[in-house]
């Protein structure tokens, strides 16, 4: 995939929707007591252009392929349940600019 125009730009973006998406989940629900992680997986090779770019901003590369960008907004809860708001609003703000990005989690 080629970088998508003004993508720090992009990137700030959905790193603030996914600090906000989290602030509003603890005020609707607080932490719940599910402990997790979640992040942000983009189907890219880090050898890539856009790969590289992705690397600069914080990606890893994953375990099965892609890079990974954990914990998009930052929290330092251990609640499941809001980090994943924080990766869904991260990958939404990513897919509403064309860049095919899914939220992902797992239990601890």
């Amino acid at each position: 995939m080629d970088v998508p125009e003004n993508f720090n730009a992009i990137h700030e973006a959905a790193l603030l929707n996914a600090r906000k998406a989290e602030a509003d989940f603890v005020v609707a629900h607080g932490h719940t007591a599910y402990c997790g992680f979640a992040w942000v997986h983009i189907n890219e090779k880090a050898s890539t252009k856009f790969g590289r770019v992705l690397k600069q901003l914080g990606f890893r590369s994953a375990y099965n392929g892609g890079l990974d960008l954990w914990n998009p907004g930052g929290s330092y809860t251990q609640s499941m349940d809001v980090k994943e708001a924080g990766a869904d609003a991260y990958a939404e703000t990513l897919r509403q600019h064309g860049v095919k990005a899914y939220a992902c989690s797992r239990a601890d």
